[in-house]
């Protein structure tokens, strides 16, 4: 459970007023000191997240978020900001309440965010060990005392009913046989971390190992050799988007050939709105601006597939003069009226709701939304091959 990433996780925030107690009930659902606790109001001014196990859910990600009702107009709007975006990847939401006072508006207005967002949420009545006479529990409210630990059991209990059951997506293990080898072109290259694959590599490696399939990992300079040494042909090839041409002349015809990248949107659920915001690219006319937009932060080469590599790929796909914008980590406008579209990363460092956030924000404004891996895959005129392994989507390929 220690092991899993973050983007798998379940994340559970918890929301509120200035001094409900979030931190301290944080602190009693989870039996540790994760959250600064302080009778001063506003002590929490970041969100603070922790990945741990959390019985009866499993490996979770526990969000305590800053006062929803900070006073100070700069500060408290930039608190408010923040506890709107991780509503965003938010998988349940606990909105904590001092039981003296009850529901006010602020509290209202959250709990229209959370039905508006589809989370589902539970209403924690914190400090009720100072009520004469303690309410009974409902399905969605408690009543807790995180200063005596009355209650948390049962809302722990009732957090876990409250699980959203996620849809079971595989990246390619339903595509595999016990026994099919599969080989995964993984370069290395300086801005890769030292004694580390990333975490899209990794994740395509166990699912080939839950299939009982046998994955053979290289880089693109001895994949021939691999070839040479194979005594049946592998199942298919799952390529880095960054030598997806190199790695196509290489690789028999016959043989299917993917990205990570690729499979990456497919298990996030986003893979046909992509097939389908690409096509809708060739609309795009000189001026229109583009939002590239990747889900992690990290250090820029001077060849980074966002900022330099898939610019100039559009700039060839719509062969326009077209702008370019970049978003990375967790900023995401939620506005893309001046946007007419969007190029999104496979997304293995955000968690299905984000992405499918990110998603629908596009979809709704009828702005395109694609993929890294589409766009390559074009670029280099390989677009039909890359989407071989999944035939109900070749409706959406286009010469």
């Amino acid at each position: 459970m220690n092991s899993t990433p973050s983007a798998n996780r379940l994340h559970i925030g918890f929301f509120g007023r200035r001094n409900a107690g979030k931190s301290s009930v944080v602190n009693a659902v989870t039996d540790q000191d994760l959250a600064v606790v302080s009778a001063r109001k506003g002590t929490t001014t970041d969100p603070v997240s922790k990945a741990m196990e959390l019985l009866p859910l499993g490996p979770v990600v526990i969000i305590d978020t800053p006062g929803y009702d900070d006073d100070d107009e700069t500060l408290g709007k930039q608190r408010v900001a923040r506890a709107r975006k991780i509503l965003n990847k938010t998988d349940i939401a606990v909105l904590v309440i001092d039981a003296r006072l009850g529901l006010d508006d602020i509290d209202r207005e959250l709990i229209n965010i959370f039905e508006e967002k589809r989370i589902p949420y539970l209403i924690a009545y914190n400090k009720s060990d100072l009520l004469s006479e303690v309410p009974p529990d409902t399905e969605i409210e408690s009543y807790v005392s995180a200063k005596t630990g009355y209650g948390i059991y049962e809302l722990k209990e009732r957090i876990g009913r409250q699980a959203p059951k996620k849809i079971e997506r595989k990246l390619i293990q339903d595509y595999l046989q016990p026994g099919d080898v599969v080989i995964l072109v993984t370069p290395i290259d300086d801005s890769a971390p030292k004694g580390r694959i990333i975490l899209p590599q990794q994740q395509v490696i166990r699912d080939i190992l839950d299939a009982k399939a046998i994955s053979v990992v290289a880089q693109e300079t001895e994949l021939k050799d691999i070839f040479s040494k194979l005594k049946e042909e592998p199942k298919m090839v799952i390529t880095d988007s960054k030598v997806f041409g190199e790695v196509a002349k290489i690789v028999p015809e016959e043989i299917p050939l993917t990205s990570f990248s690729i499979v990456l949107a497919r298990v996030k659920g986003f893979l046909e709105t992509a097939a389908k915001g690409l096509a809708d690219l060739k609309k795009l006319r000189d001026g229109d601006t583009i939002l590239i937009s990747e889900g992690c932060t990290h250090h820029r080469r001077h060849d980074d597939i966002g900022t330099v590599r898939i610019p100039v790929w559009l700039r060839q796909f719509t062969a326009s003069d077209i702008n370019i914008k970049t978003f990375s980590g967790t900023e995401y406008p939620e506005d893309l009226s001046s946007y007419g579209a969007v190029v999104h990363c496979g997304a293995c460092m955000l968690t299905e709701r984000e992405i499918q956030y990110r998603m629908k924000c596009a979809v709704e404004q009828g702005v395109p939304f694609t993929n890294y891996g589409l766009i390559i895959a074009y670029a280099e005129g390989i677009l039909k091959r890359s989407l071989g392994l999944f035939p109900d989507l070749q409706k959406y390929v286009f010469d």
